[in-house]
Parts: C-alpha cells; structure tokens; sequence
C-alpha cells in the first residue's frame, strides 16, 4: 500500500514518513534546476575524460582522443617567440654592449631583455631597479660605481663577478688594519675619513688620521680619498657608503673589512643575455 503523504502542522510542508522521538522529517528535495546543472557536470566531465589527457597512471595518463598535449603547444610557442627573436639576438651576439647601446632597435630590445633578467638573476641581491640592500649589496640606480661605471667596466663585473674562482674575477681586498694599527690610530682614521662628508670638531684627531691615511691607504683609495675603480677601492669622500657610513661602521671596516662577493654570471647565463643585462645596468645610473 502507499504510504499516506502527511503535511507538517507549523510549515505545511510535506513529510517523508520518516519519524525519530516524534519528529518528522520534511521533504525538501533538490531544486530542478541545480539536479539539471550536476548531472551536466558529470556528463561533461566524462566527455572530457575521453577526449583530452586526464587520468594519471604508474606509468603516465590517458591521452585522449584528440591527443592534445599542452608541453608541446608550449615548445611550439617558445620556438616561435625565439625565431621572431632570432635576428636581435644574432645582431647581439656580433655586437658589443656599446654598439647595441647605440642602436635604437637593439637599444629597445636589450633593455627588455635585460630588465627581465635582471628581475630573474640580479634582484634578489641588488633590488628592484638596482635599489640596493642593505649588508653589502651595492646600489646600481646612482653614479658610483666600485669596479668602473664604464660598459666595458659593467659588462665585465656582470660576466666575471667579484671574489670568485673564476680566473677573470676581481679579486682585490682590503687588508684588515686592525692587525696592523692600533685602537687609536684606527680611530683617527676613522675619524678623517668621517669628515670628508661630515662636520667633526675633533681636528686633532682629523689632522692624525689624514697622516695615516697617506701612509697607509692611499695606495688604493688615492690621495684624496676620491676611489680606484681598477682595484674595486671605492670612493670616500662622498656620502655613499656600502657597509654604513657612521663613525662606528667605518671603524669596524677599516678594523676588520667585510668583502663581499658575486657570481660570474657567464658560467650561469648566455652571452647575449649578459650583454642585455650589461646594457640595462649600466642605463639605471647613468653609467659612465
């Protein structure tokens, strides 16, 4: 026999006849629409099961019907992005960064590719736009440059790096001085070296530490303090500093000097990208 349909007394709403301590359960089936919209879903889904790559294996996956491989749409892709790239890049190959700086179309072209390898390669270390960071990684968007600004100078920094096994690399250091001055005459230098971008009052100390600096530094950072890109001995007489440019900081370089180090990115990149990055280098400052 049919079971006899109740309503519920408060909702009016049909029951299941299904009943726990009393309480009947209301029936309140699925609308229509969504049933409808689910099993078109699985439909689909099987369709697509069928006709394109979808269940993985121990061994691979299906491949579909139609045997549609997104990795080789993508080869496809690259290997048409690099034949439109081809005739810039051969053109970069046999040029030097400043010939390519000199040529509008190659100009355009290496700085994109360089921009973008600059952000893949550079910028972890150097910043976006060659910011700079904190701890030794030098600022490239302004004018002073350590090892030459020139972009012969910059595209062989970028090829061979700085402090590395690379037979190119550069490789100058600066001594650790507090090995070979005392406390005090490591502080007069201190001391002379902060008043050429700063006001001190100490003169005594300023007068001391200049005498030191001409027995001992010149050498590298020149007489008046002004820098030698070719041994990487960075100016001192502007207000641009690499490990802090307080008294302290320069005592404790001048004491026991850090030495930063970078990679030879020719092992790591191709030629012609480290042209283009040399090129976009060395238009963030200026260059020189």
């Amino acid at each position: 026999m049919p079971t006899k349909v109740e309503k519920d007394s408060l909702t009016g709403q049909e029951t299941t006849g299904h009943e726990w301590d009393g309480i009947k359960e209301l029936n309140t089936p699925l609308p229509k629409w969504w049933l409808y919209v689910f099993y078109a879903s699985i439909i689909f889904s099987v369709i697509y099961m069928v006709l394109y790559p979808a269940i993985p294996s121990l061994s691979g996956y299906t491949e579909g019907l139609l045997g549609w491989d997104r990795r080789a749409e993508l080869r496809e892709e690259i290997q048409e992005a690099n034949a439109a790239q081809a005739q810039f890049v051969d053109r970069i190959k046999a040029s030097e960064p400043r010939q390519i700086a000199e040529d509008n179309e190659l100009l355009n072209f290496a700085m994109a590719g360089g921009q973008a390898a600059f952000a893949d390669n550079c910028a972890p270390c150097h910043g976006q736009g060659g910011a700079g960071r904190p701890g030794g990684y030098p600022t490239l968007a302004d004018d002073a440059w350590i090892w030459g600004g020139t972009m012969e100078a910059v595209h062989h920094t970028i090829a061979y790096g700085v402090r590395n096994e690379h037979e190119q690399s550069r490789q100058s250091m600066m001594p650790a001085f507090g090995n070979i001055l005392d406390r005090q005459q490591v502080e007069q230098v201190a001391t002379y070296v902060y008043s050429l971008s700063n006001d001190v009052t100490d003169q005594a100390a300023v007068q001391a530490g200049q005498e030191i600096f001409q027995q001992n530094c010149v050498a590298c950072h020149g007489a008046n303090a002004q820098g030698n890109n070719q041994l990487g001995a960075p100016n001192l007489s502007d207000a641009i500093w690499l490990y802090g440019g307080e008294k302290a900081d320069i005592v404790a370089q001048i004491a026991k000097p850090k030495h930063g180090n970078m990679p030879a990115w020719s092992t790591r990149l191709d030629p012609e990208t480290v042209k283009m990055l040399a090129v976009y280098v060395h238009s963030l400052g200026g260059g020189q």
